[in-house]
């Protein structure tokens, strides 16, 4: 009897360390968006600016940064190559050209990605000027290690003097793109300046982003998404259009990372990097579990054939 235990006790103990062992658990696909507030060459240079950005953007499979002022590509090229040497992976990027009403005000958005999890499938660079200072630089996305197949990525830098008007203006780039790639599960992410002083909840009823119940905003109005302590505002945001586009996000996933916490840093170098914090969310896995299920089929003939017997 005490060799039946014994021999029970083994399998019980093989079967549990096969499921933890075998058992794969759901791939993250995660999207992040970060102002990095004037990222130049002369930024790039600081090898603590640039270590730290690594660790951050390393976190994502597509990344997007605002506030980017590099017309000669090199600030860019010195991230990439930073991020192509610290964990294996392989990065490249999608840049906008220079936008702005004036020479002394122009930025760039810019994509970071993963090319063995992600290509791009299109670029669109909004024309309605006169609704933006830096009119959306708009990509098509698609992945096979997503629940959601294709998906377009919408970014804004507000003037936060325009906020309202150019949030309200994303609905109609939300029209074109999505007409022009017969696609509707598109997600806006930026510095929307959506809070405080510069969007009320009166403004609200005037923008279509807000009144629209297929739009969720992800990021809530409580959160804070800025560094300093003399501001507590939602300013960055993520918000999806669609049930399908929604049911893709991992539940709770989109937060605001506030890695002084994660990487120890004290409060004068986070701010060296930038005054906003970066948000994330994470995407569905295209197939999670499924590889299990020969294991599990096999263990459960194994448990049967066994138990009566122990």
């Amino acid at each position: 009897m005490k060799d039946f235990s014994s021999r029970r006790s083994v399998l019980l103990l093989f079967c549990v360390f096969s499921l933890s062992v075998w058992t794969p658990a759901a791939s993250e696909f995660r999207i992040c968006s970060y102002n990095v507030q004037n990222f130049n060459l002369d930024k790039a240079s600081n090898y603590r600016v640039l270590h730290t950005l690594t660790r951050i953007v390393s976190r994502c499979d597509i990344c997007l940064l605002q506030h980017v002022v590099d017309p000669d590509g090199k600030a860019i090229g010195a991230l990439l190559a930073a991020l192509n040497r610290y964990n294996g992976h392989r990065y490249k990027s999608v840049t906008s050209t220079s936008l702005g009403n004036s020479p002394d005000d122009m930025e760039q958005y810019v994509f970071i990605f993963r090319p063995q999890q992600v290509k791009v499938t299109g670029e669109h660079q909004y024309k309605g000027k006169l609704s933006f200072d830096r009119p959306p630089f708009v990509i098509r996305f698609q992945s096979t290690k997503t629940a959601i197949n294709e998906f377009i990525l919408v970014p804004l830098h507000s003037n936060p003097k325009k906020a309202v008007q150019e949030i309200d203006q994303l609905y109609n780039v939300f029209e074109e793109v999505s007409r022009k790639w017969n696609n509707s599960n598109v997600m806006f992410l930026g510095d929307f300046h959506a809070g405080c002083a510069y969007v009320t909840r009166k403004d609200r009823k005037s923008i279509r982003l807000y009144k629209n119940s297929n739009f969720s905003w992800l990021i809530g109005d409580r959160a804070d998404t800025t560094v300093t302590d003399s501001t507590t505002c939602p300013y960055d945001r993520i918000v999806v259009h669609g049930e399908p586009f929604l049911k893709a996000i991992v539940p709770f996933s989109s937060q605001v990372f506030k890695f002084g916490e994660d990487f120890k840093l004290e409060k004068r170098k986070v701010l060296e990097v930038s005054d906003h914090y970066p948000l994330e969310v994470t995407l569905k896995s295209s197939a999670p579990l499924l590889q299990a299920t020969p294991l599990l089929i096999l263990l459960t003939v194994i448990v049967r054939f066994f138990m009566p017997t122990l």
